[in-house]
């Protein structure tokens, strides 16, 4: 126990950084658990498409929509959610799982569409790149 006192004692600006970001990570799992949003991995998210017929929201903009998408995703741009609220509506008793390229702005959405009384959402952990690199499909819309 000393020597992490001693520790401490030499490197107060360093164990005062670490002491904040642990904080500051603790908090934000804590209003992560807390706002009913839950987190899937690609293969999480097959099963949950497969066996409770979740719908898929994908909220990349138009441009990032080139490689493809996952199959029977609903494409919404994540600059046009707000816009659009009133047509996801009918999906707010069914599992939703949100996608974007690699899981940030689909985060976001997560909570948008809590607060808007959707009852199961899911977060796609990693997005888009996830799901491609787990060998998933995506497919061309025409």
């Amino acid at each position: 126990m000393s020597q992490y006192t001693e520790f401490v004692g030499n490197h107060l600006f360093l164990s005062l950084s670490f002491l904040g970001l642990l904080t500051y990570w603790i908090i934000g799992e804590i209003k992560s658990r807390g706002s009913g949003v839950g987190s899937v991995s690609p293969m999480d998210a097959t099963q949950l498409i497969n066996h409770n017929n979740a719908v898929v929201i994908d909220v990349r903009e138009p441009k990032e929509m080139t490689d493809g998408q996952i199959i029977n995703s609903i494409h919404v741009p994540f600059t046009e959610l707000s816009n659009q609220l009133k047509k996801l509506e009918k999906y707010k008793q069914k599992a939703v799982i949100v996608s974007c390229r690699s899981g940030l702005r689909s985060a976001s959405v997560c909570k948008t569409l809590r607060k808007n009384e959707f009852t199961q959402v899911y977060n796609l952990r990693g997005g888009v790149v996830a799901w491609v690199k787990d060998g998933l499909p995506l497919v061309k819309k025409s």
